[in-house]
């Protein structure tokens, strides 16, 4: 049985929850995409009943705080036992890495991290085989960073697309045309006046998004990098989503799990 387990579920600035990340397990085997912004990454892995030891792929999506500064603590911990793990990006995140363990960690840290750590630069439009699970990454054109998705393979030809953690690029909609699973972030509601319009259009609202991948009929729309104002956050936003699109919508909170069917 495959899952998703949402370490965290908000955006770069929230404060009740943690930034966007999530566990994709397989059977024994996990893969861990994206580390949210701080040591909470930990908190959370062992709320959600793991360890590092149950982590041997993390796959970061881009080179912003609230993705990448939580595996500055994953190095640090991992000292401890020296478990083994794979971590896998794009070279601009990979060079970012790099300057990160330079600059933070003194040598001897520096070589324990090499020593535990295997790197992998992504080659776009190129299927991996990571914990059990076929992925293939590509491009998400993003406005500034250089952000990475992935497709990955289910079984009976299903897919489940990850689209990071901006506004998806129009021409990357032939790609979730009849998914069965598209990740898609959604900054707030449509009627939230606490964000400037920058904020709405660099982002989504919920109305956005699923008025906009309506017509490319996705079974199950899953909605991340929220905002975290609202306590009943998932009833408030599947009620908007529900509104403007025709299929399933999830909104995860902290530490839910989704199967993948």
């Amino acid at each position: 049985m495959k899952k998703i387990i949402m370490l965290g579920t908000g955006h770069g600035s929230v404060q009740k929850n943690y930034n966007t990340c999530f566990l994709i397990e397989n059977k024994k085997e996990r893969l861990l995409v994206d580390t949210g912004g701080s040591i909470k990454i930990m908190t959370n892995l062992k709320e959600a009943g793991y360890t590092l030891n149950d982590i041997n792929h993390i796959f970061i999506s881009h080179c912003h705080t609230d993705h990448l500064l939580g595996l500055c603590w994953i190095f640090k911990l991992n000292c401890l036992n020296h478990h083994k793990i794979t971590v896998y990006s794009n070279k601009e995140v990979y060079e970012a890495i790099k300057n990160l363990i330079k600059s933070l960690y003194p040598e001897t840290i520096q070589k324990m991290i090499y020593d535990d750590f295997t790197f992998i630069i992504l080659e776009e439009d190129k299927e991996y085989n990571i914990a059990g699970l076929n992925i293939t990454f590509f491009d998400c054109l993003a406005k500034e960073n250089s952000l990475y998705g992935f497709d990955l393979k289910l079984d009976n030809n299903k897919n489940l697309i990850f689209l990071g953690d901006e506004t998806c690029n129009p021409k990357l909609y032939k790609r979730l045309e009849n998914k069965e699973y598209v990740m898609h972030e959604a900054f707030c509601l449509d009627n939230d006046n606490s964000y400037p319009d920058i904020v709405k259009e660099h982002h989504a609202t919920v109305k956005k998004v699923c008025e906009t991948l309506k017509p490319l009929n996705i079974k199950n729309l899953i909605l991340y990098h929220t905002e975290d104002s609202h306590k009943n956050k998932k009833e408030l936003y599947e009620q908007e989503g529900e509104k403007y699109f025709n299929n399933n919508v999830i909104v995860p909170i902290d530490l839910e799990e989704i199967i993948l069917r």
